[in-house]
């Protein structure tokens, strides 16, 4: 879990880099925070868009026993063995869940994206708020 969201963030830090280039090149070194904001969204969605793609086509086409997998081992005695019953049988019913958004290519979309745009959206804001540059006043 660490890598897959190190990796998303390493992905998304290209938001940085898009939104200062744009700032930077074709705005004179000003944007401001709104701007700034809608760009890095619309980066984030696009990738997060690819992302879900990406998955999406795994999924279907290598791991369709995804979801039965990862049950099991979120289940397995060595996962659960310290847990109380009652923490085992949340983690069954959240599994179950999974399991039912699973069962179509909407919910494979849904569930995908609410796993990555998140992420996307936090990296979208720190951009906005870190490039924002408001006009400077010039005096003579």
């Amino acid at each position: 879990m660490l890598l897959g969201y190190t990796a998303m963030l390493l992905s998304f830090s290209l938001i940085y880099v898009g939104v200062k280039n744009y700032r930077d090149r074709q705005q004179g070194g000003i944007i401001s925070f709104k701007k700034a904001l809608g760009m890095a969204l619309y980066m984030a969605l696009i990738a997060s868009t690819l992302y879900v793609l990406g998955w999406m086509i795994a999924y279907y086409a290598f791991f369709p026993d995804f979801m039965d997998k990862l049950a099991a081992y979120q289940l397995s005695p060595e996962k659960t063995s310290q847990m109380t019953a009652s923490q085992v049988n949340g983690i069954r019913q959240q599994m179950e869940t999974f399991k039912q958004w699973y069962a179509s290519p909407l919910g494979v979309a849904g569930a995908t994206y609410m796993e990555i745009f998140p992420v996307g959206l936090l990296v979208s804001l720190i951009t906005a708020v870190i490039l924002k540059r408001k006009k400077a006043n010039i005096t003579a």
